[in-house]
């Protein structure tokens, strides 16, 4: 299966792999393109860390540092991009306290509420569906 990615979230996602980084698409823009859906917002995901995204990108703003959100602007148009991470314990329902970062995709999938948004994609490697969130949205 393909996603046609727009062209500035595949430049964030080249310009942090020619960096040496992991970088995917993530979340519900994976689950809205499966089903068909124009995404409102293309979620990155990768394995660099914060500072790590300051220094690829000239143009940045911490959107949610402590949880390890960093929104890249690329062309005029904001991009989230977040570091994979383990979340901690999560007080307000929303929001984990404390989080860790990894350089494990699997970890950061993990975490994720529901099957259908646990999907991960790249070009290169296509989807990462390691909950089934493919087979759900098939039976939805």
């Amino acid at each position: 299966m393909n996603i046609e990615i727009p062209k500035k979230a595949y430049k964030i996602l080249n310009a942090l792999e020619n960096a040496g980084y992991e970088a995917y698409v993530v979340g519900g823009c994976v689950r809205d393109s499966l089903l068909g859906i124009k995404p409102d917002d293309w979620d990155i995901t990768t394995s660099a860390t914060p500072d790590q995204v300051k220094e690829v990108f000239s143009r940045t703003v911490d959107t949610g540092i402590k949880h390890g959100t960093v929104s890249v602007i690329c062309e005029g148009e904001l991009f989230e991009v977040t570091t994979y991470r383990i979340d901690g314990d999560y007080t307000d329902g929303r929001h984990p306290e404390w989080v860790i970062y990894t350089s494990n995709l699997v970890e950061d999938l993990k975490r994720r509420d529901f099957t259908v948004n646990a999907m991960a994609y790249n070009p290169m490697v296509g989807i990462v569906d390691l909950f089934g969130g493919v087979d759900d949205l098939r039976n939805k």
